[in-house]
C-alpha cells in the first residue's frame, strides 16, 4: 500500500519543477499566473502519462501493471480538466500559438474519449451493453488502429510545446525553457527508444508448437534462444510475432502457463480479432518478447506462509494460476478452482492430477462449468479459506470485477484478494 501512495504521489511531485521555476521568474498578475500554472500541470501530466506508457519492468514489479495504466489513464482525464481551465482563462497574443493550443485541447480530449471506450476496461467492462457496442465497433476500429490514434497523443505534445515557445512572455525566460525542453525531449526520447530501438535487446524466441485446448483456446509454446532468470510463477509477457503474414505484428500480453524459462508456453483465449488467427501461426515463426510482468509472486512471498492461496481461474485465465501451482504445491495449501464454459473444456485435468498427486494432499482442485455463485463457492470454499486466504482471480475483466464483488459479499477482505487485470 505504501509503494502504491508513493507511486501515486509522483503525479504531484512531477510538475512541481516546472511550476517553481516559472514561478520565480514570472511577472505576470497572480491570477493570470495560476492559470498558467494549470496549464504546466497539464503539459507535465500528459509527458508522465507518455513516460508511464512504455512499462518499466522494475516499476511493474514495484507496483503491477494496473496501477500504472490506472495512473496512466486518471493523468489523461486531469490534464484534460487542468487544461481546459488554463484555455478558459489563460489568453495568447499570438494567433498561432491560440490555434496549437486549441487544436491540441480538443484533439486531446477525442484521443481521450476514444481511449477510454476502446482501450480502457472502466466503462466496457462495467457495462454489457457498452461491451457488446464495442465488439461490433472493433470490426472496424482494430487494435492496431486504436494503437496508432491512441500514440497521436505524441504529436499533441509537440503542438503544445510548440505553442509554449511562441508565447512572448514564457520564452523570454531561459532557464525555464531550458527545463521546460528537457522535460520534453527526454520523456520524448525515452518513448521513442523503448518503442523502436530498445525491441532489440528484448528476449526472442521461436515457436515450437501451436496446439488447441478446447474449441476457442491454443496452447502456444514459444522456445527462447536464452533462459530468463526475471521470470516469475505467475507472470505474463508481451510479444509479437515476427517474419509471418499469418497475424499483424502487433504486440499483446500473454501470461505464462509453467513454470519452465527455457519453453514458455501460453494458453490463449481466442476471441480477439488478434488471436482468432493464432491457428495459422506455424512453428518456426520467430518471436520477440518484452517482459516478464507480474506480481503474483512477489504477493505470495510476502504473505503468511501458513495462509491457504485460493486461486480462481476463468477459462484461458488459468494459465498464469498454473504456472503459480506449479512452483508452489509442494509447499503451500493451494486450492484451485477452475471455471469453463463446457465439461471439455478443462483441458488441463491431468496436468492438474499430476500436480495433486505429489502435492502431499495440500492441493484441491473444483472445477465448475459455469462461473462460480454465491451459493457454490460457499460449498466449495473452507471457513479457513474464507477468513485467511490468499485469492488470487484471473479472467476476463467483466468476470474479474464480478468475482471480486463476490468474494467480498461472502467475508473475504479486500486486501486478501488479488488480479491483474491488464487494461487502464
Amino acid at each position: 500500500m505504501l509503494r502504491k501512495c508513493l507511486f501515486w504521489s509522483v503525479a504531484v511531485v512531477f510538475p512541481l519543477p516546472l511550476v517553481f521555476t516559472y514561478d520565480s521568474v514570472a511577472t505576470e498578475p497572480e491570477q493570470l499566473r495560476f492559470y498558467i500554472f494549470l496549464g504546466l500541470v497539464a503539459y507535465s501530466w500528459w509527458l508522465l502519462a507518455i513516460a508511464l506508457s512504455v512499462r518499466p519492468p522494475w516499476l511493474d514489479r514495484m507496483v503491477g501493471l494496473p496501477s500504472i495504466y490506472g495512473l496512466h489513464g486518471m493523468l489523461g482525464v486531469l490534464a484534460i480538466y487542468a487544461a481546459y481551465l488554463h484555455s478558459e482563462n489563460a489568453y495568447a497574443p499570438s494567433r498561432l500559438a491560440r490555434d496549437l493550443g486549441d487544436w491540441s485541447f480538443y484533439g486531446a480530449l477525442t484521443v481521450l474519449c476514444y481511449s477510454a471506450f476502446f482501450m480502457s476496461g472502466w466503462l466496457t467492462d462495467r457495462s454489457n451493453l457498452l461491451l457488446s457496442v464495442k465488439r461490433i465497433l472493433e470490426r472496424v476500429f482494430r487494435h492496431q488502429l486504436s494503437v496508432w490514434i491512441h500514440r497521436l497523443n505524441l504529436l499533441i505534445v509537440v503542438m503544445i510545446c510548440v505553442h509554449t515557445h511562441l508565447l512572448l512572455r514564457v520564452n523570454q525566460h531561459l532557464w525555464f525553457m531550458v527545463l521546460f525542453d528537457l522535460y520534453t525531449v527526454a520523456v520524448l526520447g525515452l518513448y521513442v527508444w523503448k518503442k523502436w530501438i530498445a525491441p532489440d535487446t528484448y528476449l526472442t524466441g521461436t515457436v515450437t508448437g501451436n496446439e488447441a485446448r478446447g474449441e476457442s483456446t491454443r496452447k502456444v509454446s514459444v522456445t527462447l534462444g536464452s533462459a530468463t532468470g526475471r521470470l516469475q510463477p505467475g507472470d505474463s509477457l508481451f510479444f509479437r510475432f515476427e517474419g509471418t503474414s499469418a497475424v499483424s505484428r502487433e504486440w499483446h500480453p500473454f501470461s505464462v502457463t509453467d513454470d519452465n524459462r527455457e519453453t514458455l508456453t501460453f494458453t490463449i483465449s481466442q476471441h480477439g480479432d488478434f488471436t482468432r488467427r493464432l491457428g495459422r501461426v506455424d512453428p518456426g515463426t520467430p518471436v520477440r518478447l518484452e517482459g516478464p510482468f507480474g506480481r503474483f509472486e512477489s504477493i505470495v512471498q510476502s504473505r503468511d506462509p501458513g495462509a491457504p492461496l485460493v486461486l480462481l481461474g476463468m477459462g484461458a485465465g488459468v494459465a498464469p494460476l498454473l504456472s503459480l501451482t506449479a512452483a508452489h504445491h509442494t509447499t503451500r495449501d493451494i486450492h484451485l478452482l477452475w471455471a469453463v464454459r463446457k465439461p471439455q473444456d478443462a483441458y488441463y485435468l491431468d496436468e492438474l492430477e499430476k500436480y495433486r498427486a505429489t502435492s502431499g494432499g495440500r492441493l484441491r482442485v473444483t472445477t465448475n462449468v459455469g462461473r462460480f455463485r454465491r451459493e457454490g463457492l460457499r460449498g466449495v470454499l473452507s471457513t479457513e479459506e474464507v477468513a485467511k486466504g490468499q485469492f488470487f482471480i484471473v479472467g476476463p475483466n467483466p468476470a474479474v470485477i464480478a468475482s471480486r464483488r463476490l468474494l467480498r459479499r461472502i467475508g473475504v477482505g479486500t486486501r486478501r484478494i488479488h488480479d491483474e487485470r491488464l487494461t487502464m
